[in-house]
């Protein structure tokens, strides 16, 4: 049977760097929330104008 790890070491990490990936998701997230709304929305209008 293979032998389980059973301790594990960590490296520091900083504070500026886990405050800057969350800064980079957030980033990410609200530009694809934006351009989401805005296609759903350029659909709806082309739905209205091709089908009403």
């Amino acid at each position: 049977m293979a032998e389980h790890q059973e301790s594990y070491e960590f490296s520091a990490v900083e504070t500026k760097d886990i405050l800057a990936e969350r800064e980079r998701g957030w980033e990410g997230f609200t530009q694809f929330l934006t351009w989401s709304l805005l296609v759903t929305a350029l659909v709806l209008i082309a739905l209205l104008v091709f089908v009403a």
